[in-house]
């Protein structure tokens, strides 16, 4: 079976990784690499970032834009949410921003084992915390039907903080 995803020290070093990009055998996507011929969808953006997510925490916001193809380049800083009840110990990084409020499996989407808010959910999050972001005008364009279920989420989710400015907005946009 081929192997499609490489990352630093999982058999070859960064220097390694980089010098195969250099030659075009492979590409940097998220966390690791991939070979140059294989297609960048979401599976692979997805699990490109199984290092970091883990079994524990799920990507969000503008982390799960990217995973869903909206936006080109994952965010300087990831976003994470845990995705397990029991809470863990989750070292403080510069290159992940977590909250520890456990997402539903009803509101993600599995890549093998690494966990995506939905793009429902990622839809109805960054109209409440991101409303001027081009990742939340992407994913609305991009996912038309999304745009409903994201609007159902915040109707059964009211007493979370601007859900009328979200719902609002979500509704002019379909």
């Amino acid at each position: 079976m081929r192997r499609f995803h490489y990352f630093p020290g999982d058999g070859l070093s960064t220097a390694e990784l980089s010098a195969a990009c250099l030659d075009g055998h492979l590409m940097p996507v998220g966390e690791g690499y991939i070979p140059a011929d294989v297609p960048e969808t979401s599976w692979m953006r997805a699990r490109s970032l199984a290092p970091l997510l883990g079994a524990d925490l799920a990507a969000t916001l503008r982390t799960a834009a990217w995973v869903h193809g909206a936006i080109d380049a994952p965010p300087a800083r990831l976003e994470v949410q845990r995705r397990v009840a029991r809470r863990g110990k989750v070292v403080p990084s510069r290159r992940m921003a977590y909250r520890d409020v456990r997402i539903p499996l009803a509101d993600l989407d599995l890549f093998g084992d690494v966990a995506v808010s939905s793009v429902a959910r990622t839809i109805a999050d960054l109209a409440r915390e991101a409303p001027d972001d081009p990742a939340l005008s992407a994913l609305v364009a991009e996912y038309p039907v999304a745009v409903h279920a994201a609007v159902t989420w915040l109707d059964t989710h009211s007493h979370r903080p601007g859900i009328r400015a979200a719902r609002a907005l979500l509704r002019e946009a379909a």
